[in-house]
């Protein structure tokens, strides 16, 4: 049993990396893009913008130009490694591919963000708080399409003392999960259009929700098993 489970588990090797070669490519073109726009950005970069869409934050232009791509590349890596640290090890390898397009998913969305932020630097019209909500409206919606076919683990889902505790509560709370995030995603995809405060406020409630709405379920659900 113990060949049979060690085989069966998550392993880093080639056989996983190499269908992310995509996102090795997509990595290092923006490793490459940020050395060469370097040179071209102003001393300060816009970093932060407020719920009206305005810049409230403005970073040296190193930060501005290399921290996304590497904040993107260090959470892929973070992704690749955490499992080999859990006790479920075993579990991922029953939802690879959920897992493997979350890896996907985390890249792609910081990398388009740093391009629509280079973008926006070098004069282009770009409706930065527009690009955000959107971006992480469409990021909820796709983790929560995937959210019912992860399996229980202590890195990647809704963690709960409750979820942790009970494999059963674990599902029945992520396929709740699931609903709740596609359905909150699409809502805040709704109010990315918006630019008002009203919008912004709806906005925040409906993903403030979406995190407490699974929270509380796991807990009635424990107390009712």
């Amino acid at each position: 049993m113990a060949k049979r489970k060690a085989h069966d588990s998550y392993r880093l090797d080639w056989q996983l990396l190499k269908h992310d070669w995509p996102l090795w490519v997509i990595m290092a073109g923006l490793l490459l893009a940020a050395v060469l726009v370097f040179p071209h950005l102003p001393a300060k970069v816009p970093g932060h913008w407020n719920i009206h869409g305005e810049v409230d934050a403005y970073y040296p232009r190193i930060f501005g130009a290399f921290f996304p791509p590497l904040l993107a590349i260090g959470l892929y890596l973070l992704l690749l490694v955490l499992p080999l640290f859990d006790p479920r090890r075993e579990n991922y390898r029953r939802f690879a591919g959920a897992y493997a397009f979350l890896r996907w998913a985390i890249v792609l969305f910081f990398g388009v963000l740093w391009v629509m932020t280079i973008l926006f630097v070098q004069g282009y019209t770009v409706n930065i708080g527009l690009v955000v909500k959107a971006l992480v409206s469409v990021l909820l919606i796709i983790i929560g399409n995937f959210m019912g076919q992860l399996r229980h683990n202590y890195f990647v889902g809704i963690k709960t003392p409750w979820t942790l505790a009970s494999e059963e509560v674990w599902q029945r709370t992520h396929r709740l999960g699931a609903r709740v995030w596609v359905a909150g995603g699409l809502v805040c995809l709704a109010m990315s259009g918006f630019q008002s405060a009203w919008a912004a406020y709806v906005f925040f409630a409906t993903i403030l929700l979406m995190a407490v709405v699974p929270i509380v379920y796991s807990y009635l659900i424990f107390r009712r098993a």
